[in-house]
């Protein structure tokens, strides 16, 4: 783990910053961390994990479950802190300093789509969850992850691998000492049909090309990535149609379904330390588009040609995040500053057209969407006592929307703001125990097609505009401990309280803004290495979650996740063997409002096996859903119909399995 933390020293009396590394494990942070829930999981760690998917990388978050109910080239669904996190609408997915969520997106808030990350060449997971944080805003309710790259690969590496599901996988990368600095490359190539009825047939490339120095004082780097996916997609089915024999459990009701997406990205990031302090700046643009078709009703609203349509996503996105941290001293205490300026701004095109069999029929609407916003944060970090210290910091967030829509009734120009507190106090260590108090604020932003909306285009019914801004508000207390040998743990427990749910809407394949709501929760994690040779990381979360206002439909918070379990076993230094297993438990969430409908528990057995020949190449033997389960990845419970069902339809639960038994191969080399 790399940790940045600010070590005063006087200089003609004047108090400096200079950056200190810290090597340690998953949760050796006592010292250095501000809650009891935040980390930093290193590479090493991470090469010992079995994903099926780039995506699942991020369940080495405790308490983090990420799955998926369509199609490989769409976004991951998250769950965490008992939230659905849909897409990603209160969950903060970062990755080299680039934002992954995108606002305003045509299929769902808070869009984060990881399909373009080469596991390889990430360097660590960080992680942070609550809204505890200054430098973090928009989507970060219930955390934080950021996904670092490496600047240079001690050597080479080409790897195949191939596998049950018509699974092929080819990479390559290198780096290369090139004036003063260090030039990256990488290449990735994937197919895939997975095990459905509908054959996937997703294919994509990633690709990345990075420069990067570093001269002490200073370092930078600049990096081009590239990705590009399409893939037939299997959505979720109805209960119904599979339990009387008119589909397979792995089969599909529209087979027309799929999409296409590309994401290009230009970045750059720099360092710079000297006597006045430590100065940040990262500035990148990307271009992004989707194409993404979904029938989830089948033939309800349209018992002809089906109820498919495409949402379409075009944006250029630029940003820049500029921060300055610092050392002075006050009253014989030194004080750690650090402000900060951030900037986004958002061209994005969408739009959502009915289609059958992927050809257009009819124009639901399209818009023009500009979308800015800038924010400034400074927070205070003071050593009161050897054993007391506080983090205290202030965020003011300024929103612009202007949306120039198809109907011109929906189109408008919308302003917001939003100012948030943070605080921190850390007590200890005692006995290799911190404590950690944690109040804090933030926000998730709304589609800013809602905050001008007054007619529904579909239906042509009024409907209400949504608040642009919608904050939330959370307390914890936790420790962390070191106290027994061997061992790092590490037990939360936390509030949040949101003013607006962003609810799941089966029929438009969206998102809605809905109730006030209060989850409550405990999160622990075990990280252990009695030997040399083996580690065992442990996680389990258990929150309620419901909305706080009365409604007779009830007080549950459908898809809201209540119990989460994970453990990873791995083994290494044994000879030439490597191994591990994985297991994770999913536990029950209602589907609706009066939890008379709830989902069963998944759970999963991932593994592999690998053998080192030399120093120079390894073979690894990967297997998924060892236990061949045919639990559901997720469920939904909405009105539906199949062809000859009546008008108004059937109120049905729709799943999406999880993949069946799979078996991967893989030689890897170094070079």
């Amino acid at each position: 783990m790399a940790v940045v933390v600010f070590n005063t020293s006087f200089a003609a009396g004047i108090p400096t910053l200079s950056e200190i590394e810290v090597r340690a494990n998953t949760r050796e942070l006592i010292g250095v961390a501000d809650s009891a829930n935040e980390g930093t999981v290193l590479k090493e760690q991470l090469d010992q994990r079995v994903v099926y998917r780039p995506g699942e990388l991020l369940e080495t978050v405790p308490g983090l479950i990420v799955t998926q109910h369509s199609g490989e080239g769409k976004a991951n669904q998250y769950f965490l802190r008992g939230f659905n996190l849909d897409h990603g609408t209160d969950l903060r997915v970062i990755v080299d300093g680039m934002l992954v969520n995108q606002r305003s997106h045509g299929h769902g808030q808070g869009w984060a789509d990881t399909n373009f990350v080469i596991p390889e060449l990430i360097s660590a997971v960080q992680y942070q969850k609550g809204p505890y944080y200054a430098n973090h805003g928009d989507f970060s309710s219930a955390g934080i992850v950021h996904m670092r790259y490496l600047d240079t690969l001690p050597a080479g590496i080409a790897s195949f691998s191939a596998g049950d599901q018509g699974f092929n996988r080819g990479m390559v990368a290198k780096s290369q000492a090139m004036g003063g600095g260090n030039a990256l490359f990488a290449l990735e190539l994937l197919r895939k049909n997975g095990p459905w009825t509908n054959k996937e047939r997703y294919k994509k490339f990633n690709s990345v090309l990075r420069y990067s120095q570093n001269t002490g004082n200073t370092r930078f780097n600049i990096t081009a990535m590239g990705y590009g996916g399409r893939w037939n997609a299997t959505d979720q089915i109805p209960h119904r149609a599979v339990a009387d024999n008119l589909i397979s459990r792995l089969d599909t009701i529209d087979p027309t379904d799929g999409g296409e997406a590309h994401r290009f990205s230009l970045s750059t990031a720099a360092e710079h330390q000297s006597r006045f302090g430590i100065t940040k700046v990262n500035l990148y643009t990307l271009h992004t588009n989707l194409a993404l078709f979904s029938n989830f009703t089948y033939f309800l609203d349209d018992p002809v040609n089906g109820d498919q349509f495409v949402q379409i996503d075009k944006r250029f996105q630029s940003a820049l995040d500029l921060s300055h941290a610092w050392i002075n001293e006050f009253a014989g205490l030194a004080l750690e500053n650090s402000i900060g300026f951030q900037f986004q701004n958002d061209v994005i095109d969408n739009g959502l057209l009915r289609t059958r069999e992927r050809k257009t029929l009819s124009t639901t609407r399209k818009d023009h969407i500009l979308q800015n916003s800038i924010a400034v944060y400074y927070q205070n970090s003071v050593q009161w006592l050897e054993k007391f210290r506080t983090v205290a910091g202030v965020r003011s967030d300024f929103y612009w929307f202007d949306v120039n829509s198809n109907l011109n009734v929906n189109s408008g120009q919308v302003y917001d703001s939003m100012t948030n507190p943070k605080l921190s106090v850390i007590l200890g260590p005692w006995l290799q125990t911190e404590y950690y108090f944690n109040y804090g604020s933030s926000f998730h932003s709304n589609d800013a097609r809602g905050t001008t909306t007054t007619i529904d285009p579909k239906t042509g019914e009024a409907i209400n505009r949504v608040h642009p801004l919608v904050r939330s508000t959370g307390f914890e207390t936790g420790f962390r401990t070191a106290i027994l040998p061997g061992i790092q743990a590490s037990l939360a427990f936390f509030r949040l309280d949101i003013d607006s749910e962003l609810l799941f809407v089966g029929d438009a394949g969206t998102t809605e803004a809905s109730r006030p709501s209060r989850r409550d929760g405990l999160e622990a994690s075990i990280f252990y290495k009695p030997l040399d040779w083996l580690t065992i990381d442990l996680d389990y979360a258990i929150t309620r979650a419901r909305f706080t206002d009365f409604d007779l439909a009830g007080n549950h918070i459908p898809q809201a996740i209540r119990g989460v379990g994970k453990a990873a076993i791995a083994l290494n230094n044994l000879g030439p063997f490597f191994g591990g297993l994985q297991f994770r438990y999913f536990g029950k969430r209602a589907l609706i409002e009066d939890n008379s409908v709830r989902t069963d528990p998944t759970i999963t057995l991932n593994g592999q096996l690998g053998y080192k020949i030399g120093k120079k190449a390894q073979l690894v033997l990967q297997a998924f859903n060892i236990l061949n389960s045919h639990d559901h990845a997720i469920d939904y419970f909405y009105t539906s119909r199949l062809p000859g069902e009546s008008a108004e339809g059937i109120n049905d639960t729709h799943f999406h399995p999880i993949e069946t038994r799979a078996l991967r191969a893989s030689i890897v080399a170094h070079f």
